[in-house]
């Protein structure tokens, strides 16, 4: 199948809210010619809600959608050409693969010879080219959404939007599919919104992630640079695992952890000499104490995650429990009740006031 050249999305401006309660507040998000942007939050928080308006389900009460370019306010969803992935599979129980895959093309009048030729060449990409003669209750849950996949690419989009179409999988699959979604995303080359909550999805099949908080788009970029260097206290909070741990700035403005000068980031503009430290468990160190330090700290847990192990430390000098990752086999050096130091290897911390 030859790569598209996908089309640019702009929401600029977008406000919606259902009575008091603001579901979208002046949210602006741009799209790239062929990008795959994931939005990622809590529940409520607008994603949801940004990709109706997109798709033309929900009217926003303010701001402007162009999709390449154009003004698409106004158009009724079955006019703006994107296709559709939902969290429930969505298959008509009584057509066939190839029927199901087929449907839009038929609505769209386009003859039955290059329905037939576009349906096989989707199963093909999709990896399932032995299906077509089945029914939807005769495929697992993989295989139906691979098919509402292909379904939704059969007649072209614009814009292929993904409402958390993995959620209802279990593990296993999702992460197959997940790489699967990706892989075809990019050789078809569409433009594509993918809205999730969970956090390892995004980062994995995302050019770029926009983290959302209470209807505005906090902080877009590349899933490394959200994780390594969120733009603010709020978005270092929600993605992935914090250490929160007692700082104080210095007369020379330089953070002080348990007594170890670390690097840090102001981009909120605090005034506070004080407050809690955002560090991820993976920028701790365990060594074995050789002096009494502010540092110094027990074993208290081990939490086995596969590759790594999570041990939780206590630290003697004030009682706060903290979280250390490390590859499993280096955890037996740590048995619990292991009196340890904590070494910081942290240069870019941001600090919670």
């Amino acid at each position: 199948m030859s790569n598209q050249h996908g089309i640019s999305v702009n929401l600029q401006g977008v406000t919606k809210t259902y009575g008091t309660v603001v579901a979208l507040n002046n949210f602006n998000l741009d799209i790239a010619p062929g990008e795959l942007v994931a939005l990622l939050g809590p529940s409520g928080c607008g994603k949801t809600t940004a990709l109706r308006i997109l798709a033309g389900l929900d009217t926003q009460h303010s701001g402007q959608i162009l999709v390449d370019g154009k003004d698409i306010v106004g158009v009724p969803a079955n006019k703006r050409n994107m296709g559709m992935v939902f969290q429930a599979y969505s298959l008509f129980p009584t057509m066939t693969v190839l029927e199901n895959i087929a449907y839009g093309m038929r609505v769209r009048h386009i003859s039955k010879e290059k329905q037939v030729a576009r349906a096989n060449e989707l199963l093909e990409l999709v990896g399932l080219q032995e299906t077509g003669k089945r029914l939807s209750h005769q495929l697992s849950g993989g295989q139906q959404q691979r098919v509402a996949l292909a379904r939704a690419l059969a007649i072209e989009p614009s814009v292929l939007l993904l409402d958390e179409p993995l959620s209802a999988l279990d593990a296993q699959v999702r992460t197959q599919l997940r790489d699967e979604i990706k892989r075809i995303q990019t050789e078809v080359g569409t433009t594509t919104l993918f809205v999730t909550h969970d956090q390892e999805e995004a980062m994995a099949i995302a050019d770029r992630v926009g983290v959302m908080r209470h209807g505005v788009l906090e902080q877009c970029a590349s899933p490394q640079a959200v994780y390594l260097n969120p733009i603010n206290v709020s978005v270092a909070k929600f993605v992935g695992a914090m250490n929160l741990l007692p700082a104080v700035v210095t007369t020379n403005n330089e953070l002080e952890i348990y007594g170890q000068s670390v690097g840090w980031r102001n981009p909120d503009g605090l005034t506070a000499r004080s407050g809690r430290a955002l560090v991820r468990p993976e920028q701790l160190l365990l060594g074995s104490p050789t002096t009494d330090r502010p540092a110094n700290a027990i074993v208290t847990n081990q939490t086995f995650l596969g590759p790594l192990t999570r041990i939780s430390a206590k630290v003697m000098s004030d009682g706060n429990t903290l979280h250390v990752e490390m590859p499993s086999i280096e955890a037996s050096d740590y048995p619990i009740g292991k009196n340890v130091v904590v070494t910081i290897q942290a240069t870019s911390v941001l600090l919670d006031a």
